[in-house]
């Protein structure tokens, strides 16, 4: 668009001073003759530009003048340049506008900012994908932003975690959210907010019919309602732990999110006690994956299902006659290879 052509011209003008006109045409790929016009629409609009002609000629702005069209200071120049979640402009398919956006911005801001701009865009990385998240299905999200984007509703086939076949919804979506890597919808069903996994939906359809959102309520106002009943669930079971000193911080991150409280460290002593919590009793039995560097210590009911799972976990992978329970309620295996007891 010629609006986008002229904003672009002006800019590059201010960014880089004299500009002959034939690198202007290819940089916005269109003809000479075309920027010549552009540079007349510039001037009748008041922008004082000019150009020169002959061998060291080419197009410039009158000396001292620009036009501030961010009003930014330093630090909110350099916050710019600070990109969190990269990754989610591509799945957007917005990664070439954000890379044409920042160049705006940056040829937009006053010289004396450029050089810190662009030092942090160098210096700081955002990186909002959690380690080793291993292979997710991809999220078709087209559909979903056309929903939010058009206020339309939305019809949606989606398959619950644990379950087989997806399930059929009508629902109202206020906008998309991006947490850890992870896109969610987030939407009214029946006039209450629920999320929905972009990866669990097996299909999207828009609607003719208008969205039918609850009176004052933002995306960031549903979020939060969500938000705090996935971190603040009621009731489950608390259960204290004891595990090694030397995988306290391995500890730390794989059970964050069961973790109360962060566990009493005195630096003394081979063991640190911890209190986590989880929605049922079965869930108890991921503390299987810790082996013998975490001991569950109470309550009866939670080493009691630990135990069990343990148990199953045995008999999944010894041969017949090859286990045997001893007084102590543990189980040994006995490996014929190689005569080992």
């Amino acid at each position: 668009m010629k609006s986008d052509r002229l904003l672009s011209i002006l800019l590059l003008l201010q960014t880089r001073g004299r500009v002959p006109a034939h690198e202007l045409a290819d940089r916005l790929e269109v003809s000479v003759r075309t920027i010549y016009r552009d540079i007349e629409a510039l001037s009748a609009s008041g922008v004082p530009v000019y150009a020169e002609r002959g061998r060291h000629g080419g197009i410039e702005l009158l000396a001292g003048f620009r036009t501030d069209v961010t009003g930014l200071t330093a630090d909110e120049s350099r916050a710019l340049f600070v990109l969190a979640a990269q990754g989610a402009h591509a799945e957007l398919g917005l990664d070439a506008a954000l890379g044409s956006a920042l160049r705006k911005v940056m040829a937009a801001l006053p010289a004396p900012y450029r050089p810190a701009a662009d030092l942090t865009s160098r210096r700081i990385l955002v990186d909002a994908t959690r380690w080793r998240v291993g292979p997710r299905q991809s999220a078709d999200l087209a559909a979903l932003q056309d929903a939010v984007f058009s206020d339309r509703r939305l019809r949606l086939r989606y398959r619950h975690s644990g379950e087989q076949e997806p399930r059929t919804y009508t629902v109202d979506p206020y906008g998309l959210v991006a947490k850890a890597g992870v896109w969610y919808l987030v939407a009214d069903r029946r006039g209450r907010p629920q999320l929905f996994r972009a990866d669990r939906v097996h299909s999207a359809r828009l609607l003719d019919d208008p969205v039918r959102r609850r009176d004052g309520v933002e995306l960031a106002d549903a979020w939060e309602v969500l938000r705090r009943q996935v971190e603040e669930r009621d009731g489950g079971i608390e259960v204290t732990v004891r595990l090694r000193r030397t995988f306290l911080d391995v500890f730390r991150r794989m059970a964050a999110a069961e973790l109360t409280a962060l566990p009493d460290d005195d630096g003394t002593g081979e063991w640190v006690t911890a209190r986590l919590t989880y929605p049922v009793l079965r869930a108890v039995r991921q503390l299987l994956a810790f082996s013998d560097r975490v001991e569950l210590l109470d309550p009866p009911e939670a080493r009691a299902e630990l135990l069990a799972g343990a148990r199953s976990v045995t008999a999944l992978y010894q041969e017949p006659g090859e286990a045997e329970l001893t007084a102590g309620g543990q189980e040994r295996l006995k490996y014929r290879q190689g005569g080992v007891g």
